[in-house]
């Protein structure tokens, strides 16, 4: 029988430009801000910022353990702590937090700086070149390498394998998502297998971390311990490489911006904070029902699934004012949801914060200039941002 409640308001995989998806969402949170769409075997879309924080934060009504991203590619395993719940997600949450304190993140800072010039300078010296796939998609590579300890080229390896692993999702290829995941899997092994036989503190590697680790007495489970491993290989590497991309062409075209900063580079963490605002990546992050909910006056049954669009929510008029707009030092910026919320909240956001500040503060300091130079291409759902960003640059 057909359920009306199901008919499609929207397609997630309609060809997108600089502005398009952010106009569109604009129109579903005045229209339909509880949206289903018929794509990836059907989902539903919430696009305000009150929703998506109401299911973030409410985890007795709301799981991640069934389904987190849509579309559902979890094929090979669960991997915590994104794929549970409390109490399970908690002890690998706690020791992951452990490793990116403050004081730990700024202890990384000269050597973010150091990879940041080291890739970013001969686009400058060449006067031109793609901030997306020659800076973005490869800085992260370089500081993934440095806070997980790791060689570079394997770093590089995983960072074309996740690139590869995520086109697969998106175009539901599941054959590729499942042998690349795999892929995953082995070399996540590899790096626990070298763990068990270096001399790293727990309290300096993160993987050594989660092996020392104890609950009730007793070791983490190996498997778990492994699907951990795998999943902090790709999580870390997604955001960067399309969000970067998509705050320099942002900076590149407002000259009054760029002007500012560079007279006071101070402001820079502010401007940061509101680009993850205005650009927030993430809209597939997702969630499933324990039970059928009303959200917004619209039903949803137990066991459908739910994508909470963060790109949409981070610009809702009823909690940012002229939420379409930069706005350097925007007073309700504490209410972003650019990282999420609650007890899912992205565990490495301040390494994150630190390789935007980094690259916006080398950029202003090594040019007088820089603009768009060509097409901008960009990524598809699950993802929002850029792909490729070609670029001039007058040098300083």
């Amino acid at each position: 029988m057909h359920d009306p409640r199901l008919d499609n308001d929207f397609d997630p995989l309609a060809a997108e430009t600089f502005t398009s998806a952010h106009k569109l969402y604009q129109r579903m949170r005045a229209e339909c801000p509880v949206a289903h769409s018929t794509a990836y075997g059907g989902f539903w879309a919430l696009f305000r910022h009150e929703d998506v924080l109401r299911v973030l934060t409410d985890i007795d009504t709301f799981t991640t353990s069934v389904q987190n991203v849509v579309p559902k590619f979890a094929f090979t395993g669960r991997r915590p702590p994104l794929h549970f719940d409390p109490p399970e997600h908690t002890v690998y949450r706690r020791v992951i937090n452990r490793s990116l304190t403050p004081r730990k993140v700024a202890a990384l800072a000269p050597k973010v700086r150091e990879h940041c010039v080291a890739v970013l300078q001969p686009l400058i010296d060449a006067g031109a070149g793609d901030v997306a796939a020659d800076y973005a998609q490869v800085f992260p590579a370089h500081v993934f390498a440095e806070f997980f300890h790791v060689p570079l080229h394997l770093s590089a390896r995983i960072k074309r394998i996740s690139a590869e692993y995520v086109a697969a999702i998106q175009v539901v290829d599941d054959e590729n998502v499942k042998r690349l995941s795999r892929v995953l899997y082995d070399i996540a092994a590899d790096v626990i297998e070298a763990r068990r036989a270096d001399a790293w503190a727990p309290e300096d590697d993160l993987t050594t971390a989660l092996l020392a680790e104890t609950h009730e007495g007793e070791p983490l489970p190996p498997e778990l311990v492994h699907g951990c491993v795998r999943q902090l290989l790709v999580t870390g590497m997604v955001a960067p490489s399309v969000f970067i991309g998509t705050m320099l062409a942002h900076l590149a075209g407002d000259k009054d911006l760029q002007r500012l900063l560079r007279a006071e580079p101070a402001r820079i963490d502010a401007a940061v904070e509101e680009y993850l605002r205005l650009y927030t990546p993430y809209r597939g992050m997702s969630r499933t029902a324990r039970r059928d909910v009303e959200i917004g006056g619209r039903l949803i049954r137990a066991d459908e699934p739910i994508a909470l669009v963060y790109t949409s929510a981070n610009r809702d008029e009823a909690v940012f004012g002229d939420g379409e707009e930069f706005v350097l030092d925007r007073p309700a910026l504490h209410r972003s949801i650019a990282f999420g919320a609650g007890i899912h909240s992205c565990p490495g956001a301040p390494l994150a914060r630190l390789m935007l500040r980094t690259t916006v503060a080398e950029l202003l300091a090594r040019t007088t200039d820089f603009d768009v130079a060509g097409e901008i291409e960009m990524a598809r759902w699950a993802e929002w941002g850029t792909h490729r960003v070609p670029m001039t640059f007058q040098p300083a």
